[in-house]
């Protein structure tokens, strides 16, 4: 079983998910303050089982409607993927990965250790 660790940072609160490993699997933006980033793990609790894989680094790739996980390329050349919920809104986004099967193992992961994810406090 995962879980979300908040911490709290000089702006505001983010969020971890951590897989049962102590692996981080998903990271969250800041947030301005500790109920909206609760409000955040919610959301990925919500989206994430749900959400459909739209894979921007395939040369035909089509749009899909939120919530949805998106993967791309980054400026490095490394493959990550971002949680969009319903909204459209960025909540969650992933490390690089080098291969796309990481990559798309990333986002399996993501919906299985958030489910029944405890929720933790990490004061910096």
């Amino acid at each position: 079983m995962g879980k979300f660790v908040i911490r709290s940072t000089e702006k505001g609160s983010r969020f971890n998910l951590v897989a049962s490993n102590g692996q981080v699997i998903a990271t969250s933006q800041t947030y301005k303050s500790l109920a909206s980033c609760k409000g955040g793990i919610a959301s990925v609790q919500a989206c994430a089982p749900v959400a459909s894989v739209e894979d921007q680094t395939k040369e035909d790739w089509t749009a899909t409607k939120c919530p949805k996980f998106q993967i791309y390329l980054d400026k490095a050349g490394e493959f990550r993927f971002r949680l969009l919920a319903k909204n459209g809104q960025n909540i969650a986004a992933s490390e690089g990965y080098t291969k796309l099967p990481s990559c798309l193992n990333g986002i399996e992961s993501v919906r299985k250790n958030c489910v029944d994810a405890t929720v933790e406090r990490e004061d910096a």
